[in-house]
Protein backbone atom coordinates (compact mmCIF):
# COMPACT_ATOMS: atom_id res chain seq x y z
CA UNK A 1 0.00 0.00 0.00
CA UNK A 2 1.27 3.48 -0.88
CA UNK A 3 1.21 5.93 1.99
CA UNK A 4 0.81 9.68 1.81
CA UNK A 5 3.96 11.55 2.68
CA UNK A 6 4.32 13.23 6.07
CA UNK A 7 5.21 16.90 6.09
CA UNK A 8 7.33 18.75 8.61
CA UNK A 9 5.33 21.23 10.67
CA UNK A 10 6.06 23.55 13.59
CA UNK A 11 3.45 24.22 16.24
CA UNK A 12 3.43 27.33 18.42
CA UNK A 13 3.05 26.33 22.06
CA UNK A 14 3.26 29.36 24.31
CA UNK A 15 6.91 30.42 24.25
CA UNK A 16 7.97 27.10 22.70
CA UNK A 17 7.93 25.73 19.16
CA UNK A 18 7.12 22.04 18.71
CA UNK A 19 8.44 20.11 15.71
CA UNK A 20 6.13 17.52 14.18
CA UNK A 21 5.37 15.32 11.21
CA UNK A 22 1.82 15.58 9.85
CA UNK A 23 0.07 13.27 7.41
CA UNK A 24 -3.29 14.79 6.43
CA UNK A 25 -5.41 11.87 5.24
CA UNK A 26 -8.82 12.59 6.69
CA UNK A 27 -10.85 15.46 8.10
CA UNK A 28 -12.98 12.99 10.04
CA UNK A 29 -10.42 11.12 12.12
CA UNK A 30 -6.91 11.72 13.35
CA UNK A 31 -4.39 10.61 15.95
CA UNK A 32 -1.68 12.33 17.97
CA UNK A 33 1.26 10.00 18.65
CA UNK A 34 3.70 10.53 21.53
CA UNK A 35 7.22 9.16 21.84
CA UNK A 36 9.21 7.55 24.70
CA UNK A 37 11.43 9.24 27.27
CA UNK A 38 13.37 12.24 25.92
CA UNK A 39 16.33 11.61 28.23
CA UNK A 40 16.60 8.02 27.02
CA UNK A 41 16.80 8.80 23.33
CA UNK A 42 13.08 9.01 22.65
CA UNK A 43 11.90 10.96 19.62
CA UNK A 44 9.21 10.94 16.96
CA UNK A 45 11.52 8.76 14.85
CA UNK A 46 11.36 5.89 17.35
CA UNK A 47 10.57 2.48 15.80
CA UNK A 48 7.37 2.02 17.81
CA UNK A 49 6.15 5.55 17.05
CA UNK A 50 6.74 4.86 13.35
CA UNK A 51 4.84 1.56 13.60
CA UNK A 52 1.88 3.32 15.23
CA UNK A 53 1.89 5.96 12.51
CA UNK A 54 1.92 3.33 9.76
CA UNK A 55 -0.98 1.43 11.35
CA UNK A 56 -3.20 4.51 11.63
CA UNK A 57 -2.25 5.88 8.20
CA UNK A 58 -3.14 2.52 6.64
CA UNK A 59 -6.68 3.07 7.94
CA UNK A 60 -6.77 6.60 6.48
CA UNK A 61 -6.31 8.46 9.77
CA UNK A 62 -4.59 11.81 9.70
CA UNK A 63 -1.52 11.39 11.89
CA UNK A 64 0.60 13.80 13.90
CA UNK A 65 3.75 12.63 15.64
CA UNK A 66 5.92 15.25 17.28
CA UNK A 67 9.01 15.81 19.38
CA UNK A 68 8.48 16.81 22.98
CA UNK A 69 10.17 20.03 24.11
CA UNK A 70 13.95 19.79 24.04
CA UNK A 71 13.99 16.97 21.46
CA UNK A 72 15.13 17.45 17.86
CA UNK A 73 14.09 20.89 16.64
CA UNK A 74 11.52 21.40 19.39
CA UNK A 75 12.57 24.26 21.63
CA UNK A 76 12.70 24.19 25.42
CA UNK A 77 14.01 21.60 27.83
CA UNK A 78 12.77 18.39 29.43
CA UNK A 79 10.21 19.23 32.13
CA UNK A 80 9.58 15.91 33.91
CA UNK A 81 6.18 15.48 32.27
CA UNK A 82 4.75 18.88 33.20
CA UNK A 83 5.46 21.04 30.15
CA UNK A 84 5.15 17.92 28.01
CA UNK A 85 1.45 17.87 28.83
CA UNK A 86 1.19 21.31 27.24
CA UNK A 87 2.97 19.92 24.18
CA UNK A 88 0.25 17.27 23.85
CA UNK A 89 -2.52 19.85 24.25
CA UNK A 90 -0.86 21.99 21.56
CA UNK A 91 -0.67 19.03 19.17
CA UNK A 92 -4.32 18.17 19.78
CA UNK A 93 -5.36 21.78 19.24
CA UNK A 94 -3.37 21.92 16.01
CA UNK A 95 -5.28 18.94 14.64
CA UNK A 96 -8.60 20.34 15.84
CA UNK A 97 -7.85 23.74 14.30
CA UNK A 98 -7.00 21.90 11.07
CA UNK A 99 -10.62 20.74 10.97
CA UNK A 100 -10.15 17.16 12.15
CA UNK A 101 -13.26 16.23 14.10
CA UNK A 102 -12.41 13.03 15.99
CA UNK A 103 -8.90 12.84 17.44
CA UNK A 104 -7.39 9.84 19.18
CA UNK A 105 -4.31 9.74 21.39
CA UNK A 106 -1.62 7.05 21.11
CA UNK A 107 1.25 7.15 23.57
CA UNK A 108 4.23 4.83 23.83
CA UNK A 109 6.07 4.40 27.15
CA UNK A 110 6.79 7.89 28.60
CA UNK A 111 4.33 9.23 26.02
CA UNK A 112 1.54 7.15 27.54
CA UNK A 113 2.38 8.38 31.05
CA UNK A 114 2.27 12.05 30.07
CA UNK A 115 -0.83 11.39 27.98
CA UNK A 116 -2.57 9.79 30.95
CA UNK A 117 -2.37 13.14 32.74
CA UNK A 118 -4.05 14.84 29.79
CA UNK A 119 -6.82 12.39 28.94
CA UNK A 120 -8.09 12.20 32.53
CA UNK A 121 -9.18 15.85 32.26
CA UNK A 122 -12.54 16.95 30.94
CA UNK A 123 -10.85 19.45 28.59
CA UNK A 124 -8.85 16.74 26.84
CA UNK A 125 -8.99 17.12 23.05
CA UNK A 126 -9.09 13.34 22.54
CA UNK A 127 -12.10 11.13 21.90
CA UNK A 128 -10.24 7.93 22.78
CA UNK A 129 -6.74 6.76 23.63
CA UNK A 130 -4.32 3.86 23.28
CA UNK A 131 -1.33 3.07 25.48
CA UNK A 132 1.67 1.11 24.22
CA UNK A 133 3.81 -0.29 27.06
CA UNK A 134 2.73 2.08 29.84
CA UNK A 135 5.80 1.87 32.14
CA UNK A 136 4.03 1.32 35.44
CA UNK A 137 7.23 -0.03 37.00
CA UNK A 138 8.94 3.29 36.29
CA UNK A 139 6.21 5.93 36.62
CA UNK A 140 3.23 6.23 38.93
CA UNK A 141 0.08 5.76 36.84
CA UNK A 142 -3.25 6.68 38.40
CA UNK A 143 -5.36 4.26 36.41
CA UNK A 144 -8.41 4.87 38.60
CA UNK A 145 -8.83 8.24 36.86
CA UNK A 146 -8.86 6.63 33.41
CA UNK A 147 -12.03 4.57 33.57
CA UNK A 148 -13.55 4.27 30.07
CA UNK A 149 -10.89 6.65 28.69
CA UNK A 150 -8.39 4.08 27.39
CA UNK A 151 -9.62 1.84 24.59
CA UNK A 152 -6.58 -0.41 24.18
CA UNK A 153 -3.36 -1.25 26.01
CA UNK A 154 -0.56 -3.19 24.30
CA UNK A 155 2.53 -4.57 25.99
CA UNK A 156 5.03 -7.39 25.63
CA UNK A 157 5.28 -10.28 28.06
CA UNK A 158 9.02 -9.58 28.47
CA UNK A 159 8.64 -5.85 29.11
CA UNK A 160 11.28 -4.57 31.51
CA UNK A 161 9.30 -1.51 32.56
CA UNK A 162 5.75 -2.91 32.71
CA UNK A 163 4.32 -5.15 35.37
CA UNK A 164 2.17 -7.19 33.01
CA UNK A 165 0.10 -8.79 35.78
CA UNK A 166 -0.72 -5.36 37.19
CA UNK A 167 -1.54 -4.09 33.69
CA UNK A 168 -4.01 -6.96 33.28
CA UNK A 169 -5.82 -5.87 36.45
CA UNK A 170 -5.80 -2.20 35.49
CA UNK A 171 -7.11 -2.91 32.00
CA UNK A 172 -10.04 -4.85 33.43
CA UNK A 173 -10.84 -2.14 35.98
CA UNK A 174 -10.85 0.70 33.45
CA UNK A 175 -12.64 -1.26 30.68
CA UNK A 176 -9.70 -1.25 28.29
CA UNK A 177 -8.90 -4.01 25.83
CA UNK A 178 -5.50 -5.62 26.39
CA UNK A 179 -3.16 -7.23 23.87
CA UNK A 180 0.05 -8.93 24.98
CA UNK A 181 2.75 -9.71 22.43
CA UNK A 182 4.71 -12.90 23.26
CA UNK A 183 8.49 -12.54 23.57
CA UNK A 184 8.33 -8.76 23.11
CA UNK A 185 10.21 -6.51 25.49
CA UNK A 186 9.77 -2.76 25.98
CA UNK A 187 11.49 -1.86 22.73
CA UNK A 188 9.66 -4.14 20.23
CA UNK A 189 12.71 -4.80 18.09
CA UNK A 190 11.63 -7.17 15.28
CA UNK A 191 8.12 -7.10 16.77
CA UNK A 192 6.93 -3.98 14.96
CA UNK A 193 4.79 -5.91 12.45
CA UNK A 194 3.00 -7.73 15.27
CA UNK A 195 2.28 -4.38 16.86
CA UNK A 196 0.96 -3.02 13.57
CA UNK A 197 -1.28 -6.07 13.12
CA UNK A 198 -2.82 -5.62 16.57
CA UNK A 199 -3.48 -1.95 15.87
CA UNK A 200 -4.98 -2.84 12.47
CA UNK A 201 -7.36 -5.34 14.06
CA UNK A 202 -8.42 -2.78 16.66
CA UNK A 203 -8.92 0.01 14.13
CA UNK A 204 -11.13 -2.03 11.80
CA UNK A 205 -13.23 -3.57 14.59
Amino acid sequence: MEFMKEENIYIKNGSEIIEGLLCKYSANKGVVICHPHPLMGGSMYNNVVEAIQKAFAAEKYSTLRFNFRGVGRSTGVYDEGRGEQEDIYAAGKYMSDSGIANIAFAGYSFGSWVGSKVIKNNNSPFMTSLFISPPNNYFDFNFTELNDKVALIICGDKDQFCDVEAIKEYAQKINAKLAIIPEADHFYMEKENELINILHTYLIS
